[in-house]
């Protein structure tokens, strides 16, 4: 599997955030190391351009535009209806939605586990609640402890939707703040799992993923991602006004598109948007 990283933290700090910005950016925790790194190349070649980029979760990023708190909004799902309905009235126009990236949902758990590899199903009861024991599943006689993401948060909703199909997670499921924190609590957990994004490895390990017990189990990688075998794939968004998608916020993100910003991308450990996405 390709290089992956972690970060201790998603609040963008330091040199970025010590400047007054030119161009802000709020919003997904999956995406915040990736835009991290967009805004350090691209500052490094257009120093007249200077970048702010914080996390919160794509809910936070959507509700900052909406309130004209940020020029970019990242997000790891679509825009909802009622987000879109919301920009028509503020801004008298539809958001713009650019694609930035794609992902794997990876399903995290410690490197000392046995388990390789899970299907949808066995997910789906996993983080609902009904299997309860790692042993139900193939491996150890021991509790399972699940790491979740809070309701703000792309990644929970699009986990919710296309692995949960709609159900609750557990109750009992602990809300992390973050992708990295949930990565860290898995690391710790000898008992633990969790998801997010691909780009995110330290001291866990990627689980492959079924889509049905009779079909082969499929690893997060930029082929499978690709061409849509891995179960749990999905697009990385950045939302504008589309009243600001002009001057220097269009080039920049023309530039995130372009062969140079998708090869920040691979570099991170997210996977490149073919050509065929790269106008919209």
């Amino acid at each position: 599997m390709k290089r992956i990283l972690t970060l201790a933290a998603v609040t963008i700090v330091g040199a970025v955030a010590a400047t007054a910005a030119d161009i802000t950016v709020k919003g997904s925790d999956t995406m915040v190391i990736l835009a991290q790194k967009w805004a350090e190349v691209y500052m490094s070649k257009n120093p007249d351009v200077k970048l702010q980029v914080t996390g919160g979760g794509s809910g936070t990023g959507v509700a900052a535009l909406l309130n004209k708190g940020t020029d970019l909004a990242n997000s790891s799902r679509k825009m909802k209806p009622a987000e879109v309905a919301e920009c028509l009235r503020m801004f008298n126009r539809r958001p713009t939605e650019h694609k930035v990236a794609l992902d794997g949902i990876t399903i995290y758990v410690p490197e000392s586990n046995p388990i390789k590899e899970l299907t949808l199903d066995q997910l789906r009861l996993i983080f609902t609640g009904k299997t309860r024991n790692w042993k139900e599943v193939g491996g150890p006689d021991a509790r399972i402890t699940l790491y979740s993401r809070e309701n703000s948060s792309g990644t929970y909703e699009f986990f919710k939707e296309h692995v949960l199909m709609g159900r609750d997670f557990a109750a009992r499921a602990q809300t992390m703040p973050g992708t990295a924190a949930i990565v860290e609590a898995v690391a710790k957990d000898k008992n633990g799992i969790g998801y997010g994004g691909a780009a995110y490895g330290k001291g866990i390990k990627h689980i492959a993923v079924r889509r049905e017990a009779s079909t082969p189990a499929i690893e997060p990688t930029e082929e499978t991602v690709v061409n849509g075998t891995y179960p749990i794939w999905r697009f990385l968004y950045v939302y504008l006004d589309p009243n600001l998608d002009k001057g220097e916020i269009s080039k920049y993100i023309q530039w995130m598109r372009s062969d140079d910003g998708q090869k920040v991308v691979k570099e991170i450990g997210y996977f490149p948007l073919p050509q065929k996405f790269r106008g919209n």
